[in-house]
C-alpha cells in the first residue's frame, strides 16, 4: 500500500476507534475502562494480520512485535534477543477528545509495519499503545508508560477514582494482574523509543510546515489547593461574618493567571474546581481546586510554583480559611536524545521537507521513556491548534509526511552508530 493510501486508512482507524467511548457521542476513554476492550481488539486485529505478535502487559499495554529474521544482537544484549525499537503513543483521552492525540501515533506506528513489509531491519519494532496519558481517572498521569520504564510505585498502585478504585483494583477488574506489573518493564533490548504525534498547538501551522522534530518537553507540576472555611446559609449569615472557601479560591485563580502572565513562556492553569457543599443556598466550606503549571526551564517553573503557594496561604490567611496542597505529579524538563533528533533531522531532510525544531509545552509519554532509554518525538501540524476538543484534526499531507519520514528513520537508525553505543 502507498504511503498516501496508508495516511488515509490511519485517519480512518482514527475516527474509528473515536467511537469507542463512555460517553457516546463524545470520545471520553480513561484508563483500562471498558472501552479500551474494543480498541484493543480492533488494533490487535490489525497488527495480528501483519504477522506481530500481540499481548497486553499487566498495566494494560498493548503491544505488537514485529520482528525480523536478520535481527542480530550486539554482543551487549543477551544471546538470542535481538534489539528493538518501541514506537507508540497513547491509547486513553481526555473528557469529550477528538479523534488523533495519542491514538494517531499508535496508529501510524502499526501502518509504519505495514509500509515496511517483509524488509530485513538490523532490529525488531514494538509497537506500544500506552494505556495511560492523561491521566483523567486517577488525577495521575503517565501509568502506561511508567509501567514500561519500571517506576510504578506503590503510591501510583494506591491513587483513587471518583468511585474509590485504586490504579490496581481498576487492572485486576480488566483481568490482569497487578502484581506482575514489574514485568511490563523494558529490558536491554530496548534501544530506543519514537512517537508520533500532533502538535497540539499552532505554531506549525503558522509557520507552514506538516512536521517538525521535538528538542524538549518543558517541565510540570500538578497539585491540588484545598480551601476550607465554614459552610454557612447564604440568607443568614453577614457578609463580614463568613469564611466562604471558594471566594478564597476564586481570588486565587486569579493570581495564578497573573503570574502566568507576567512570566514568558510559563503556562499556569486551574482545570477543575470543585465546591462543598455545592448547594446554592449554602456558602462553600470546602473548595478544591488543581494546578498544572509548565515551563522549559525547571528554575522558572519551580520559582513560579512556589509564588502561586504562597499566594494562596496569604489569601488563606487574610481570609481566616485554611489552605492544604497535595503534590500530584512533578516532572523536570526532558531533552530529546541528540543522536535520535539528528536521525530525525536527516530523515526530515531525505523525505523533501523543511527542518524545524521545537520545544513541546504538553506533556507525552517521551518524556517518561526518556529517562530509560534514547526517545525522539516528531510533531504533526494540528490544523488551527485545536486539541482536546471534538473539533481535532489532521491534514492527510500531514500524515503521509511523517510516515515518510519515520520510514527514512528507520533507515537512518539502521545505518547508525547505535548498535556501538
Amino acid at each position: 500500500m502507498s504511503t498516501s493510501a496508508l495516511a488515509r486508512e490511519a485517519i480512518g482507524w482514527c475516527r474509528t476507534l473515536a467511537t469507542c467511548t463512555e460517553e457516546p457521542p463524545a470520545t471520553t476513554r480513561t484508563f483500562l475502562s471498558p472501552p479500551m476492550r474494543e480498541v484493543h481488539r480492533l488494533l490487535g486485529q490489525w497488527m495480528t494480520r501483519l504477522g506481530m505478535v500481540v499481548t497486553v502487559d499487566a498495566a494494560g499495554n498493548l503491544r505488537g512485535l514485529r520482528s525480523s529474521e536478520s535481527s542480530r544482537a550486539p554482543s551487549s544484549k543477551p544471546s538470542g534477543a535481538p534489539p528493538r525499537l518501541l514506537i507508540g503513543s497513547h491509547l486513553d483521552t481526555v473528557p469529550n477528545a477528538g479523534a488523533f492525540d495519542g491514538v494517531l501515533g499508535v496508529v501510524l506506528a502499526i501502518a509504519l509495519v505495514e509500509l515496511v513489509g517483509q524488509e530485513p531491519l538490523p532490529f525488531a519494532i514494538e509497537v506500544v499503545g500506552l494505556s495511560d496519558e492523561e491521566g483523567a481517572r486517577h488525577g495521575v498521569p503517565f501509568i502506561g508508560s511508567r509501567a514500561l520504564a519500571g517506576t510504578v510505585d506503590e503510591a501510583l498502585l494506591s491513587c483513587r477514582d471518583s468511585h474509590g478504585l485504586e490504579v490496581r483494583d481498576v487492572i485486576r477488574d480488566y483481568g490482569l494482574d497487578p502484581s506482575r506489573i514489574d514485568e511490563a518493564r523494558i529490558d536491554n533490548r530496548a534501544i530506543g523509543y519514537l512517537e508520533l504525534h500532533i502538535e497540539q498547538g499552532p505554531v506549525l501551522e503558522t509557520l507552514g510546515l506538516p512536521v517538525a522534530i521535538v528538542e524538549s518537553i518543558a517541565g510540570q507540576t500538578r497539585l491540588n489547593v484545598v480551601f476550607t472555611g465554614t459552610a454557612g446559609h447564604a440568607g443568614t449569615t453577614p457578609m463580614d461574618r463568613r469564611h466562604d472557601a471558594l471566594a478564597g479560591a476564586a481570588e486565587w485563580v486569579d493570581a495564578v493567571e497573573r503570574e502566568g502572565r507576567a512570566t514568558h513562556g510559563l503556562v499556569a492553569t486551574v482545570g477543575q474546581l470543585l465546591v462543598e457543599p455545592g448547594a446554592s443556598n449554602v456558602i462553600p466550606g470546602r473548595a478544591r481546586a488543581s494546578l498544572d503549571v509548565r515551563h522549559t526551564t525547571d528554575e522558572t517553573r519551580l520559582a513560579a510554583v512556589s509564588r502561586v503557594v504562597n499566594a494562596a496561604r496569604v489569601i488563606a490567611a487574610r481570609r481566616q480559611l485554611q489552605v492544604d496542597f497535595e503534590a500530584r505529579f512533578d516532572q523536570s524538563t526532558v531533552p530529546m536524545h541528540p543522536l535520535f533528533i539528528a536521525l530525525l533531522e536527516e530523515s526530515v531532510r531525505k523525505s523533501g521537507l523543511p527542518v524545524h525544531r521545537m520545544p513541546s509545552g504538553a506533556g507525552h509519554d517521551a518524556m517518561v521513556m526518556a529517562g530509560r532509554l534514547r526517545a525522539a518525538m516528531l510533531f504533526l501540524r494540528s490544523p488551527a491548534g485545536i486539541s482536546h476538543h471534538p473539533d481535532e484534526s489532521v491534514l492527510e499531507e500531514d500524515v503521509a509526511a511523517a510516515l515518510t519520514v519515520a520510514r527514512h528513520f528507520l533507515g537512518e537508525l539502521s545505518r547508525s552508530t547505535v548498535w556501538s553505543i
